[in-house]
């Protein structure tokens, strides 16, 4: 019997688009126009629906009390939520109410075809998850071992298989923890060198004055301390690959040597009297702007051309959210199987939701300590916001309770009533409304707190640039000097908000002090 996926969707045109995509994929696509008939399908007798994809914004019932009820009758099939918004608030609250994962409209196949395996891989038990979370460290890593849900790093993935159908040099960009050794393992593991040696090696790690030697290798007396042989990891490299993590902290006479390896395929080892042939497939990485490197003179022109040939730009875990929960999902398993637990232990929507919220400036490799840490220290059989407290401390506004993480000032979910269904509904529930009456009053005052004044004392708008110094006073207070968050928040760089701090006169660590 055919995979059965439930689509909720009320426009006619996006739900024969999604039905397209699913039957394209395999599976048997039942169609509801709304929430109501949606969970009227899912309550019906005979073949269960395996996965669902919800449409967030509908009349009748919308997706939010959609995901509510659903989680109060007791149904686990994975949910994800289709939202045309994309705004992190609406995936946040999502996330509260259960969403195993969302797609921002307009939507890709791939994109869809990714979020419904996922959610296939969850729902069967005992199913055997491929993911690099679980591979063993030491063992080959295939890009089918990284997990990814979103279209930007889809395409990283893309260009890094047929980056490996050639030895071209490739040069990784992206923030420190995105994730570039693991794509360079995995083009390797693609490429005719897969059983070759895989040498890395951190540029930025090793004293300017050995890199030569460490990279290149020197001959026994070469230089004071040179007591034995050393081969160097192009030879260590020889026949496989060479990754060099950081490359933009090269010294500039490394980097000479560096450019006539890649030209001629040959290096000079410190104290040698004949360069040697070496066969190097090279992939470098930076967290650098390289091209900006050229230009103050801090990297060779011609050294970045010859590097720069097949550029993969990976992107930050802010800007591809819709991977935290594949891989949140998939450290906590890991995790969960080294710490020989006797199951896995699961995450609350509350926890997911508020590791989705968060923006992760060490990018996965902060997230993975992150898991790590709360699954080591975890007392239950799932873990929840209050095994997070250092993230949810560092998001303004997030305020733990009983019923997971909401933002002050918010109305938090509503837990439906219990209705039972015995055949299609046909009257919205009423769910009530609980006693907010505290919650509201503590809302109302901070924003009364918060509030910048447009009107001077005349009764005239003031000033813009007296506004704008008001507001950039109060987020530096409200994020506590922390300039980056600061700035993306207000939405500029951080040059121009360093600028307008030096023209308003405003110290970061005191703003609300006014400048005599």
């Amino acid at each position: 019997m055919m995979t059965r996926i439930l689509i909720v969707e009320d426009d006619p045109i996006q739900r024969r688009l999604l039905v397209n995509i699913v039957e394209r994929l395999g599976y048997e696509a039942l169609q509801a126009d709304n929430g109501l008939l949606g969970l009227d399908m899912l309550s019906r007798k005979g073949a269960p629906v395996r996965a669902v994809l919800l449409d967030l914004m509908m009349p009748e019932m919308d997706g939010q009390t959609f995901l509510e009820t659903a989680r109060q009758y007791g149904y686990t099939v994975p949910i994800i939520v289709q939202t045309g918004q994309g705004g992190i608030d609406t995936v946040v609250k999502a996330m509260q109410a259960g969403a195993f994962d969302f797609v921002v409209k307009p939507l890709t196949p791939e994109r869809v075809a990714v979020a419904i395996s996922n959610a296939l891989k969850l729902e069967a038990e005992g199913s055997t998850r491929k993911s690099a979370a679980r591979r063993p460290r030491g063992q080959h890593l295939s890009f089918d071992d990284i997990v990814s849900a979103s279209p930007a790093m889809l395409r990283v993935l893309d260009l890094g298989r047929r980056a490996a159908q050639s030895n071209i040099p490739v040069v990784l960009e992206g923030e420190s923890g995105v994730g570039k050794e693991m794509v360079a393992r995995a083009i390797q593991t693609a490429s005719e060198r897969s059983n070759r040696p895989f040498v890395t090696v951190n540029c930025g790690a090793i004293p300017h004055n050995l890199v030569e030697s460490i990279l290149f290798g020197h001959e026994k007396g070469a230089f004071t301390g040179a007591s034995e042989r050393h081969a160097g990891k192009f030879v260590e490299a020889d026949g496989g690959t060479l990754f060099l993590d950081e490359i933009g902290d090269l010294p500039l006479d490394v980097q000479v040597k560096l450019l006539r390896a890649v030209q001629q395929g040959e290096i000079e080892t410190v104290g040698a009297s004949q360069p040697r042939k070496v066969n190097v497939r090279l992939i470098s990485a930076t967290n650098k702007d390289l091209i900006e490197e050229v230009r103050e003179g801090r990297f060779r022109e011609d050294l970045y051309y010859r590097l720069n040939v097949f550029p993969i730009s990976i992107p930050a875990l802010r800007k591809r959210k819709e991977d935290i929960p594949v891989l949140v999902r998939a450290f906590v398993e890991r995790f969960s199987n080294e710490q020989r637990l006797t199951t896995t232990l699961g995450i609350s929507r509350g926890a997911m939701a508020l590791l989705t919220a968060y923006d992760w400036p060490g990018n996965i490799r902060q997230l993975e300590n992150v898991i790590f840490r709360a699954v080591v220290l975890a007392e239950g059989p799932e873990l929840t916001v209050r095994d997070f407290p250092q993230i949810a401390t560092q998001i303004p506004g997030f305020v733990v309770t009983e019923m997971g993480s909401l933002n002050l000032g918010e109305a938090p979910l509503a837990p439906p009533a219990p209705v039972e269904i015995t055949q299609r509904p046909t009257v919205f529930p009423d769910f009530g409304q609980p006693d907010l009456t505290a919650l509201r009053s503590a809302a109302a005052e901070m924003r009364s707190a918060n509030a910048i004044v447009t009107l001077d004392d005349g009764g005239d708008v003031r000033k813009l640039a007296d506004v704008e110094e008001e507001l950039i006073r109060f987020a530096l207070k409200y994020y506590r000097g922390q300039m980056s968050q600061v700035a993306r928040k207000l939405g500029i760089g951080r040059s121009t908000l360093y600028r307008k701090l030096k023209d308003y006169g405003i110290d970061p660590d005191n703003p609300v002090e006014q400048a005599a």
